[in-house]
C-alpha cells in the first residue's frame, strides 16, 4: 500500500531499488540526525524500501526541501512550521506542508566555555557568537531571543555556523558561545561537554513571554536540568515543540503507514535517542497552528476506534 501510494507523491525511476526517500534530518551532530537515521532505518525495514536520514541546515531548510519534494518527511521547530504555513518570517510565501505527529519539545542552548566571562545573553553584544547557520530554527530563535532580551542583532558577530562547525570554532577560540536548539542531550553537546568544561546562559521567564506575545506563541519557560552536559543546576530557558512533517499532497496510506512504523520504532530508537521516548499518542496530535495531515487524523481515530 505505501509503495502505491508514494508513486502518486514522490519522483521515482523504473526500479524500486534505485528509489531513495530522504527524512529532512538536520545537522550531523544533532538530535534530528541522530533520530532521523535511526527512524530511517526502522522505516526502511519495515516497508522494505530504501529511505536515508537527509543531512540539512535545520528547521527552515526541512521544510522547504519537504514543500519541493526533496524530502518526504522532515523535522521542524513548531515556530519555524507556524512561519512556514502562514508565509511569514524565513519564508516568502505559505507553504503546503502538514503536521503527523508532536515528538518532543527542544531547548535553546546558549553555550559558552566553563571559565568564558560571558555571564548573561547581553553580554553577547560586541562578541562573536554562532546564531546559527542559515536557513535554521536556531537562527530565527536566537534572533527572538536576542531582541527579547535588548541585545541589537548587529551588535553580535556571527559567522553563522551549524552545531558541529560551532563546537570545532569555540574549541579552537574561534568564537565566544553559540545558539543551539534541540533536545537533551544533544550528541554534539554531551560530547563537547566531556572534553572542556561549559555553561549555559540563562534565559529569563520574561523574556519568553516577549517572543511569544511577538509571534505564534509557540514556546514555553523551561529548564534544563541539573547534571545535563556536567551541569551542576539547573538552566531556565525556554523550548519549543518539534514536529514530524511532510508535503500536504502526500497520500493519507503514505502518512498512516509511516506513523505506524514510528510509533511501533519508538522504544527501539529510544535506546540510542532518548527523546524518542517523549512520543505520545495523546499529546502527537497538538500540532496546532500547523494542520494534521489528513492520513495522520485517520491513523490517530484508528486507534481511538
Amino acid at each position: 500500500m505505501l509503495l502505491t501510494g508514494l508513486t502518486a507523491c514522490v519522483p521515482r525511476s523504473d526500479e524500486w531499488s534505485d528509489v531513495e526517500y530522504a527524512i529532512a534530518s538536520g545537522g550531523s551532530t544533532g538530535v534530528y540526525y541522530d533520530y532521523g537515521s535511526h527512524l530511517a532505518e526502522e522505516l526502511s525495514d519495515r516497508l522494505d524500501l530504501r529511505m536515508v536520514a537527509q543531512e540539512t541546515a535545520g528547521s527552515v531548510d526541512n521544510l522547504l526541501r519537504v514543500s519541493s519534494g526533496e524530502a518526504l518527511l522532515g523535522f521542524a521547530q513548531g515556530d519555524a512550521a507556524a512561519d512556514a504555513v502562514s508565509g511569514t518570517g524565513a519564508f516568502e510565501r505559505p507553504l503546503e506542508v502538514e503536521a503527523l505527529a508532536r515528538l518532543y519539545d527542544e531547548y535553546v542552548q546558549v553555550v559558552v566555555r566553563g571559565d568564558s566571562d560571558i555571564d548573561d545573553i547581553g553580554d553577547l553584544a560586541g562578541r562573536t557568537i554562532s546564531l546559527g547557520a542559515e536557513n535554521s530554527g536556531v537562527n530565527v530563535i536566537a534572533g527572538r531571543v536576542l531582541d527579547a532580551a535588548g541585545v541589537a542583532l548587529d551588535s553580535v558577530r556571527d559567522p553563522q555556523l551549524d552545531l558541529s562547525a560551532s563546537i570545532g570554532a569555540m574549541e579552537r577560540g574561534e568564537i565566544d558561545g553559540f545558539f543551539w536548539v534541540g533536545g537533551l542531550p544533544t550528541p554534539g553537546v554531551a560530547e563537547l561537554s566531556s572534553r572542556a568544561p561549559v555553561r549555559l546562559l540563562p534565559i529569563e521567564p520574561e523574556w519568553v513571554n516577549a517572543v511569544n506575545e511577538r509571534y505564534s506563541h509557540a514556546y514555553r519557560q523551561a529548564d534544563v536540568p541539573a547534571g545535563t552536559y556536567g551541569l551542576p543546576d539547573s538552566a531556565p530557558t525556554m523550548a519549543v515543540p518539534n514536529y514530524l512533517v511532510t508535503a500536504a499532497s502526500t497520500p493519507d496510506a503514505v502518512v498512516h503507514d509511516v506513523l505506524a512504523g514510528l510509533f511501533d520504532a519508538r522504544l527501539r530508537i529510544a535506546g540510542e535517542v532518548p527523546t524518542a521516548a517523549l512520543l505520545d499518542r495523546r499529546s502527537a496530535i497538538f500540532t496546532g497552528p500547523v494542520p494534521l495531515h489528513d492520513g495522520a487524523i485517520d491513523y490517530y481515530r484508528d486507534l481511538r476506534g
